[in-house]
């Protein structure tokens, strides 16, 4: 029976490493053993922060409302139930870029909402 040689192979596995770990330093570049580690722990880190993302984002539009609200004398959760209440359907994003670069057309959707 012949022989297999698995040279190629690991020659391959190693060189995908090496590429991503491009940009590691010290032990985590150069030794595939480490590099491999690395590679898969910063994998994970991504994964779960591509999630939490979204939860970041939710937090900073829902701060940059309320500070714009704080001029209005109203709170951010009284000001979402009369947005509810009237059926204005506007996202938090929106809302944020609004009461950030037009202030003047956020200030119409707080009096309408006030109504």
């Amino acid at each position: 029976m012949a022989r297999i040689k698995r040279g190629v192979s690991a020659h391959k596995k190693h060189k995908k490493i090496k590429k991503l770990t491009k940009g590691y330093i010290h032990s985590r570049r150069a030794s595939i053993k480490k590099g491999r580690e690395a590679v898969l722990k910063a994998g994970k880190y991504s994964y779960i922060h591509r999630k939490k993302k979204k939860s970041d984002f939710r937090r900073l539009w829902i701060v940059k409302i309320n500070a714009a609200l704080s001029k209005h004398k109203i709170n951010y959760s009284t000001f979402i139930s009369q947005l509810k209440t009237k059926k204005i359907d506007i996202d938090r994003k929106i809302l944020a870029e609004l009461a950030e670069k037009e202030p003047k057309v956020f200030d119409d959707i707080v009096k309408e909402a006030k109504k």
